[in-house]
C-alpha cells in the first residue's frame, strides 16, 4: 500500500472517533445538565429557590453566575458574604460549595461541602440556567 494511503487509513479512525466526540458533545452536556438539576433538587431547594425574588433559609439563586455575592437587596445575608468582595463565577461557586465555611468563614450556610462532581454538574445546571434566561 502506498505510505500516503496507509498515512491516510491510519488517521481514519482518529478522525471517525473525534467526529462522533463532537456529535455527542450536546448530548453529553444536556446530561450533564439533566443530572445537574437532579442534584440542585436533591441538595440545593431545601434552602434555595430559582424563584426570583423567591428566599427560604437561603437567598433565590435566580441569576446567581455573574452576581456580586450579597448583592439581592431583601435578602439579610451574613456580614461575611455581604463584605465579600466575589463575584460568582463557576470558579468561584466550585470554590464555595468544595466548603462554604472554608472559602468564606462567617458564612451562615450551614452545608459540609460537595466532591468535585456533583459540583460541576450543579454549576452547570445553574449556568445553563442563566443562559436560558438571557434568551428570553
Amino acid at each position: 500500500m502506498p505510505r500516503r494511503l496507509l498515512d491516510t487509513a491510519r488517521s481514519v479512525p482518529a478522525w471517525l472517533a473525534f467526529v462522533a466526540t463532537l456529535a455527542a458533545a450536546p448530548a453529553l452536556a444536556d446530561a450533564e445538565r439533566a443530572q445537574g438539576e437532579r442534584l440542585f433538587r436533591a441538595q440545593c431547594v431545601g434552602c434555595h429557590s430559582l424563584v426570583p425574588g423567591e428566599h427560604l433559609a437561603g437567598p433565590s439563586l435566580h441569576g446567581l453566575i455573574g452576581r456580586p455575592a450579597g448583592s439581592v437587596e431583601d435578602f439579610d445575608y451574613s456580614p461575611a458574604l455581604r463584605e465579600a468582595e466575589l463575584t460568582w463565577t463557576a470558579e468561584t461557586l466550585d470554590a464555595f460549595l468544595a466548603g462554604p465555611d472554608a472559602f468564606l468563614p462567617g458564612t451562615r450556610m450551614v452545608f459540609w461541602g460537595l466532591d468535585e462532581r456533583p459540583r460541576r454538574r450543579i454549576i452547570h445546571f445553574l449556568e445553563s440556567r442563566a443562559t436560558e434566561a438571557s434568551d428570553h
